[in-house]
């Protein structure tokens, strides 16, 4: 199989062939059709999380088909059969015996494992996956339109449920995660306001024809104050903007893995109730929900695509703002 791999910070990532893995009962062999390029890969790639095992081939937006079950395994014993579709999300693995397992947080395990960081990832043309925390996707949803629903969509997700019911939502960093979330918002009947970097006039105009209500600068107020806000941006002087522009009772939700220092703020702008929360990974109801809800919709999700060769551009452009919506990776075909 082909494959890009993460050697060490500071170095590109690799093109190589490698051997297919061995399969473990319980695990899927996938040929990947499509993987998304995260902000979470430009985080381990560039050591902002620190505990990635090396080498490492990332991505944890796997959109694949099943190849191959474990030995001694079929269709009466497996949830999935051959040829079927899949995805493959951030959360690949967790103990399901700590306290928080045990009490439907599976998202806080104690001792989890998660896709592309401690577990080989989709940056390549298969890809072995915990048939446990596999899903399957809409079937209105193209490979690749599917791919950015995995971690920008299921986080999205998780982020609007933690925010609240509130009408007036802002949405602070308008990448693929807002896209996404801000499709399901309006389908729900609320109204988003968009906050975008100073001076990104395009960025606000393409939140405009997702039909944000109002879009602006970061540090500008809004014309309302915000029921809510989600934060994805991985920039923590955003938080005191949100609660300045917030209305009494609202809740600031942080979206991100990795987020820079919050500076201090006045106890001023968090007194009334408001609330700061962060998000940690996903559960699988939360998966199980929001594909139910973007098959729905349909959620579309506006990708660039790059073939598996370029992903070191993919990386490159995410991190300087070069596209609207996401990243999405494309396998050769057919793949040696």
């Amino acid at each position: 199989m082909k494959a890009m791999v993460f050697e060490k910070c500071g170095l590109p990532l690799k093109l190589v062939s490698l051997p297919i893995p061995p399969l473990k009962p319980g695990q899927l062999l996938l040929k990947v059709s499509a993987c998304g390029v995260c902000r979470t890969d430009l985080h381990i790639i560039e050591g902002d999380l620190k505990e990635a095992k090396l080498p490492l081939v990332p991505g944890h937006e796997i959109v694949g088909r099943v190849e191959a079950l474990a030995a001694g395994e079929d269709h009466k014993t497996s949830p999935f059969r051959i040829g079927e579709r899949v995805g493959v999300p951030w959360l690949g693995q967790t103990c399901a015996d700590c306290r928080f397992c045990l009490s439907e947080r599976e998202n806080l395990c104690d001792h989890p494992k998660f896709t592309g960081y401690n577990l080989d990832g989709g940056y390549a043309t298969h890809t072995v996956a915990d048939r446990n925390y596999c899903f399957r996707l809409p079937d209105a949803i193209s490979d690749q339109e599917a791919a950015p629903l995995l971690c920008a969509g299921l986080i999205g997700w998780r982020t609007l449920k933690l925010a609240g019911e509130g009408k007036r939502l802002g949405i602070y960093g308008f990448g693929a995660a807002a896209h996404i979330i801000t499709q399901v918002a309006l389908f729900q009947g609320r109204e988003v306001y968009a906050f975008t970097r100073p001076g990104d006039l395009s960025g606000q105009d393409y939140a405009r024809s997702l039909g944000a209500i109002w879009a602006g600068n970061c540090d500008q107020m809004p014309p309302q104050k915000l029921d809510a806000a989600l934060i994805f941006a991985p920039a923590g002087e955003l938080v005191p903007l949100a609660l300045k522009a917030s209305e009494k009772g609202a809740s600031i939700v942080c979206g991100g893995i990795h987020m820079s220092d919050i500076p201090s703020f006045p106890y001023a702008a968090l007194w009334q109730e408001r609330s700061i929360k962060s998000v940690a990974n996903l559960t699988r109801q939360d998966a199980v929900e929001f594909l139910e809800i973007a098959g729905r919709i349909p959620v579309r999700a506006k990708v660039n695509l790059y073939p598996l060769n370029e992903a070191n551009q993919a990386l490159s452009d995410l991190k300087h703002g070069r596209f609207h919506g996401a990243a999405v990776l494309t396998m050769p075909d057919p793949s040696p």
